[in-house]
């Protein structure tokens, strides 16, 4: 077979729909060395954490088109598809081109969440009805989608009304750099870059509102718990009402945020905690969750919606809004030795079904039967 991807996300987007465009197609080349691959890209770009090497086929926007490439993209690509002979065009990231049809190849697109639908107010007016109409029309032209977990796929079919029979559903996984035990020098190294606490617990992912990163505050000041936070992620303004908060409840010197950690760093920092705390209102899958478990830690994130689907019964669960039921959760991962061992035995049998050939695997057979 020969599969064309969108790549603009393997390029240019350092966090979630980047690390799975990236982990997606390296996946694919290293199981499946068989077949053929071919990336198409709206420009050049120097991606962290992808060995190009992998597939050195790739395909950019050329003459007038290079100086307009996200018109390419949308209106444009689809010649270029077309004419580079794949069998089948992947949109990694939501979307296909519009005139995906004039490619004359089959397609098919991957849904990662529809939470700009379920909480509106997290999105701008325009961009949310943007979304619901590229989103919505890419599912539609689409042969197939792919959703990554079975949150998606009903939601796929309650709020766009996708036919159940067209979605299947493909978990994603995580880095394997998240397998590796990080030595004790990488450990010392973090601490002394990032003035770390001798013990913390850990938030990974942008700090925004959907993350609900308040409610954890809240727990270690009205709890009075003596746990430090570390939480790594890209600031929003949302970082100043954190701020505004510690400070006034008198906790500022127990939080400590960085917003530039390294992709590589993670591990470590994962590895280096005393648990994970993943309280997000909504996700479509919810990878922090899988790099946690797969780093030996318990993980604390959110009763209902993806997270029990992703985290099975190896992670604690709170109560969104439910300040007790965080104190008790982050009381009981930091102290409870035997908890936390059955925790780490659990989460390792757990995350197997999220690994690279079994993810690999799946896609593939997507793209056979399409054939």
């Amino acid at each position: 077979m020969h599969i064309g991807f969108d790549a603009k996300r393997v390029f240019f987007n350092g966090s979630g729909l980047g690390n799975y465009s990236r982990s997606s197609v390296e996946n694919l080349c290293n199981y499946f060395p068989e077949d053929k691959y071919t990336l198409f890209s709206p420009k050049e770009g120097n991606p962290q954490n992808f060995n190009v090497e992998l597939c050195p086929d790739i395909v950019y926007p050329t003459g007038i088109m290079s100086a307009v490439p996200s018109i390419w993209r949308s209106y444009a690509m689809s010649s270029s598809i077309k004419n580079s002979g794949v069998d089948i065009f992947h949109g990694l990231s939501n979307e296909l081109p519009c005139d995906i049809k004039r490619a004359n190849v089959k397609s098919v697109v991957t849904l990662h969440d529809l939470i700009f639908i379920r909480y509106p107010k997290l999105y701008k007016p325009l961009d949310r009805v943007l979304y619901v109409q590229k989103y919505g029309d890419s599912c539609r032209k689409a042969d197939h989608v792919i959703a990554i977990s079975n949150q998606t796929k009903d939601d796929l079919v309650n709020f766009l009304d996708i036919n159940p029979d067209k979605i299947s559903v493909v978990y994603q996984g995580c880095s394997p750099i998240f397998y590796n035990e990080s030595t004790q020098a990488q450990k010392v190294e973090l601490r002394v870059k990032y003035n770390l606490p001798s013990e913390f617990i850990l938030s990974v992912g942008t700090l925004e509102t959907r993350k609900n990163l308040m409610l954890t505050l809240r727990a270690i000041s009205e709890g009075n718990l003596d746990i430090n936070l570390v939480a790594c992620g890209r600031w929003t303004p949302y970082v100043n009402e954190l701020m505004e908060y510690a400070q006034k409840s008198g906790i500022s010197d127990k939080i400590t945020f960085i917003h530039d950690v390294k992709f590589l760093e993670l591990p470590t920092l994962y590895q280096m905690s005393r648990a994970l705390v993943y309280a997000s209102i909504f996700e479509g899958f919810g990878i922090p969750i899988i790099e946690g478990l797969n780093s030996g830690i318990p993980v604390i994130t959110t009763k209902g919606g993806v997270f029990t689907e992703t985290g099975g019964d190896a992670c604690l669960y709170v109560d969104l809004n439910s300040v007790d039921s965080m104190i008790d959760a982050l009381t009981r991962a930091v102290n409870d030795s035997e908890l936390r061992l059955s925790l780490k035995t659990l989460g390792a049998q757990h995350v197997l079904q999220f690994r690279e050939q079994e993810t690999a695997s799946n896609m593939r057979k997507i793209y056979q039967k399409m054939i």
